[in-house]
């Protein structure tokens, strides 16, 4: 891939030398970083702009990675060299006794990954710069203005003067306080939901055997999940310390909020990490704006309960980054349609986000017995049964399906299963970022979307003669079309 090139052209600055490239992303963190090395493979010219110094910082929030997250790291090859880094668990502890069992999931991932955020954007970062994505650390966005043929960014590097920066397309990943949301003029409307949790890296003289866990009594709740490497993350809250973000935090509080939430501290020592912060319910009403695009926390931001956060914004770049290197190819046949799509499908899901970790931290803080009483019971209903497998499709983004035209295939806009090829397992060949046709041997299905489907197409077989539906797949491994 060829890097971004540098000009000299008219600028906010006099004289500013201007960045030429077909995509910019601003900001590097989980979301930033898929997007951009998924652009970079499809041969898109992209460059990263991030405020921060080159660093991968072992301070992490982030910590659960979910099973449909791992197919999509699957399809880059990534899958497996992550999970060497963490601990995968099967199920999950609600409130009680009740749980969730993951070992039950239809996918090569039945499970939760613990690993912390850093080891993500450290095997994210080599992918992109392997790839050949122009990084820009240490660099601020300080303004942008588009019109119909692309987005000009005025940005500051940090040893001083001005960067003008031309793109035909702009995406945010920068976060809650996104700045590319704030020059586009759209709002964050929400409010905060919990104030002063803490969080700790700890570890424990006394693990419990199950994990992870999470219980609250309406003064105190606590989350507890192992890294898998003899470290803990606990998230925890007091109903009776309502402290700003930047107060100290001490390992003892974490120990208090612990035992009365859990029953025990486990033998807490060795804090390696101690924050508090608040969390805040909040959705963008739209994705794009023009040439202007958001993702990650940049579009949506709710509570760390269920660990959604990261997961739903690497399958926001999963989904926006074949649709807009299609675009930037020149092979889409209507391209605001297809860019358009990626609010479309996605907008909904960060919403199913915001408002399935809300519920679940307000079920933590119910405080009454009768409360709590309802909601271990409500707990128990929601462990079994089909009522189960809703919540788990739900929680781990395997049930996660796009809206379909009237009268389209009842398979069209769900995800594709790992299926079993003749050429190999699907997530493989959508290594390639090509959509994959899956057909029965001798069969030449004639579905008018694969005439104009984005990028090329592969055909192949399936290995099971004794399955009758042709799918056309789309590179997030969504199904685009399907005939029995």
């Amino acid at each position: 891939m060829t890097s971004t090139g540098m000009t000299d052209g008219p600028s906010t600055g006099a004289g500013a030398p201007t960045i030429d490239t077909d995509v910019a992303v601003v900001g590097a963190g989980p979301t930033g970083l898929l997007l951009a090395g998924d652009l970079a493979e499809a041969g898109v010219r992209v460059t990263l702009v991030e405020r921060r110094p080159r660093a991968i910082t072992n301070l992490t929030r982030a910590f659960a990675v979910h099973a449909r997250t791992l197919e999509v790291l699957d399809a880059r090859d990534l899958a497996d060299e992550l999970i060497r880094t963490g601990t995968t668990v099967t199920r999950q502890r609600l409130f009680g006794s009740a749980s969730l069992r993951l070992s039950g999931l239809r996918s090569r991932f039945p499970c939760l990954l613990i690993t912390p955020q850093y080891e993500v954007e450290a095997l994210l970062e080599r992918r992109a710069r392997a790839a050949g994505v122009e990084f820009r650390h240490e660099t601020t966005l300080r303004a942008l203005r588009q019109d119909a043929d692309g987005v000009t960014a005025e940005l500051a590097p940090a040893d001083g003067g001005v960067l003008r920066l031309r793109a035909r397309y702009l995406v945010g990943t920068d976060g809650v306080r996104s700045t590319v949301r704030q020059q586009v003029g759209l709002p964050f409307p929400g409010r905060s939901v919990i104030r002063s949790l803490v969080l700790a890296d700890v570890r424990l003289s006394e693990p419990p055997r199950e994990v992870p866990m999470a219980d609250g009594t309406g003064d105190a709740f606590a989350f507890l999940a192992p890294f898998g490497d003899g470290w803990y993350r606990m998230i925890g809250w007091d109903r009776h310390r309502r402290l700003p973000d930047d107060a100290p935090v001490e390992l003892d509080e974490i120990r208090d909020i612990t035992r009365r939430a859990l029953g025990s501290d486990f033998g807490m020592h060795d804090a390696r990490w101690l924050s508090r912060f608040h969390s805040d319910e909040r959705q963008a009403p739209a994705y794009r704006v023009g040439r202007v695009l958001l993702a990650g926390d940049a579009a949506h931001v709710h509570s760390p309960a269920g660990g959604q956060g990261m997961n739903t914004g690497l399958q926001d770049a999963a989904n926006l980054s074949w649709k807009l290197a299609a675009v930037v190819r020149g092979d889409a046949d209507d391209p605001e349609a297809l860019l358009d799509s990626y609010q479309a499908e996605r907008h909904p899901v960060g919403k199913a986000a915001v408002r399935s970790s809300g519920l679940i931290v307000r079920l933590a803080m119910v405080r009454t017995p009768l409360g709590r009483a309802a909601r271990t019971a409500a707990a128990r209903l929601v462990s079994t049964g089909p009522v189960s497998a809703r919540v788990i499709g739900r929680l781990t983004g395997i049930g996660i399906a796009y809206g379909a035209r009237r009268g389209a295939h009842r398979l069209t806009g769900r995800r594709a299963p790992d299926l079993a090829l003749a050429e190999g397992r699907l997530y493989e060949l959508l290594r390639e970022g090509a959509f994959v046709l899956v057909a029965p041997r001798g069969t030449e299905p004639a579905a008018p979307e694969i005439a104009t489907a984005p990028g090329k197409v592969i055909r192949t077989t399936w290995t099971n003669p004794a399955r009758r539906t042709a799918l056309l797949i789309r590179p997030d491994a969504h199904i685009a079309w399907a005939q029995d």
